[in-house]
């Protein structure tokens, strides 16, 4: 896909992946709405992504109907229509399932999963229209490997990566692809209250490395972007021939990551 003069929203735009994506996108031509549900960081990062091309923010709480119906409105009076739509919006809250409150449970599941589906469908109809459009959803490599303490943003994620699949072949041939992207542990504000290091799986990348990998897979029609180091990719070759080994690992490790993540929310 040729991206100069692509028209993109892209949720939870406003830091982290999103920002970055937006900032990457923009410099290689395409025009982007980034939305968000604080007007102080949209603000912010609309400055800040202003000399890279042409930005326009949307206030608004994709985890509602209300806000999806005002995101997708809005996105599309200011682009004039929509090519790509980047489910990046994300919220993670961490700890052992008995003891996270089922507000919190419920709200990864509405912000991971049901949101990014129902905006997807409410914006088939613009994505039809464009010809060649792209739907890209932001899962994480917890989908691939289960980390304990993260049960229900596993499942959420994962539960994104196989919608992900189904509607790339639901959709082929009708001039709309489907990417999966799976990052890894990135350094961005989401992690901030995470304080799990490499020694325990979650290592950091740069956001702007991810955000080039994602930009990439978008130019070249990929069908899924995986990032992470080598022990990454490594575990998740022993989660499919081993799983046994990665229980094992993880059992090793389970008291020490525990402590260190049982603060992590991003809500």
């Amino acid at each position: 896909m040729h991206l100069r003069g692509k028209r993109v929203l892209i949720t939870g735009g406003s830091s982290g992946i999103g920002f970055g994506v937006a900032r990457a996108l923009l410099r290689a031509g395409a025009r982007v709405v980034v939305t968000g549900r604080r007007a102080d960081r949209l603000d912010a990062a609309v400055d800040a992504l202003r000399p890279d091309g042409d930005v326009t923010a949307v206030v608004a709480d994709v985890g509602t109907d209300d806000g999806r119906k005002r995101t997708l409105a809005n996105a599309i009076d200011a682009l004039g229509g929509l090519d790509i739509l980047v489910n990046n919006a994300g919220g993670v809250r961490a700890g052992r399932l008995e003891q996270v409150e089922a507000d919190d449970l419920r709200a990864m599941l509405e912000i991971d999963l049901v949101a990014p589906i129902l905006l997807t469908r409410d914006a088939m109809p613009a994505l039809r229209a464009s010809g060649e459009a792209m739907i890209v959803n932001i899962s994480s490599v917890i989908a691939l490997v289960g980390i304990p303490f993260y049960a229900t943003y596993a499942a959420a994620k994962a539960g994104l990566a196989q919608f992900s699949e189904a509607l790339r072949r639901e959709l082929n041939g009708e001039g709309i692809h489907v990417l999966t992207v799976y990052p890894a542990g990135t350094d961005t504000p989401m992690m901030q209250t995470n304080e799990a290091g490499a020694d325990l799986g979650f290592g950091r990348e740069p956001v702007e490395d991810v955000a080039a990998a994602i930009v990439a897979g978008i130019a070249e029609d990929a069908l899924s972007v995986v990032r992470g180091q080598e022990s990454r990719a490594e575990m998740l070759r022993l989660n499919r021939d081993d799983p046994a080994a990665v229980d094992a690992r993880f059992f090793g490790i389970k008291h020490e990551l525990e402590t260190a993540v049982r603060g992590h929310r991003a809500l």
